[in-house]
């Protein structure tokens, strides 16, 4: 590893968001086990000791990777919104990432403390604040949200690993549909009444419902 605190000559043209943003590049294209230095160095047309000038090691490449894709889905303008409509712009913009960037699902799961986590719960908490939710009340209200979100982010990291045989999603639904309903359904009713939505369900609007369900329960408690 070179030593970081002298830069590499031939680090000189690198800054770590160049270097993010060749990482996430490779995250996209082949996902986390092929984002490794020398890959990035190949990239990057440079050598390994250059990068690591700037990232100390694959974790927090990974957590720069992971906060600079949800920092660009962060939306704008929440405060022209109403504290309900600005809780769901946020959590579609945390969909969203996570749909445009499926990696981004497994880093979000995997390290719950990592500063891309508290950036979307810095951003819950000020609207759960908005909402008048009283103040012993808000860690609650906003983890809950925060908790759907990175149970989201858990399920789509296990569908991306579960579709990368190249099946689309719709054709590897119906497969899973079709073995819930070999399942007895006398133990299994309700899992037979929705195994037809399996397939032709949207992901967005299924979350959206479930962020209103949540704050259905914030403004009961509220």
């Amino acid at each position: 590893m070179a030593d970081r605190t002298q830069r590499p000559k031939h680090g000189s043209a690198l800054s770590k968001d160049r270097i993010v943003q060749a990482a996430i590049g490779i995250l996209d294209s082949e996902g986390a086990a092929g984002l490794t230095f020398r890959a990035l160095a190949g990239r990057l047309k440079t050598g390994s000791g250059a990068i690591y000038w700037h990232v100390a090691d694959k974790d927090e490449l990974l957590a720069a990777a992971t906060d600079y894709v949800i920092a660009k889905f962060e939306p704008q303008d929440v405060g022209k919104l109403s504290p309900q409509e600005a809780i769901r712009s946020l959590a579609l913009g945390v969909f969203d990432a996570i749909d445009s960037h499926p990696w981004v699902g497994a880093q979000l799961s995997n390290d719950p403390f990592q500063y891309a986590v508290l950036r979307i719960l810095e951003g819950l908490g000020a609207q759960v604040a908005a909402f008048g939710v009283p103040e012993q009340g808000r860690f609650d209200a906003a983890t809950a949200l925060l908790s759907f979100m990175l149970g989201l982010a858990a399920q789509y990291a296990v569908a991306s690993r579960h579709f990368r045989d190249g099946r689309d999603r719709t054709s590897a639904l119906k497969i899973v549909a079709a073995k819930w309903m070999e399942l007895d359904p006398e133990r299994h009713p309700f899992i037979h009444q929705i195994a037809p939505l399996l397939p032709v369900h949207d992901d967005r609007e299924q979350f959206v419902a479930g962020i209103d369900l949540i704050l259905a329960g914030i403004d009961t408690k509220r």
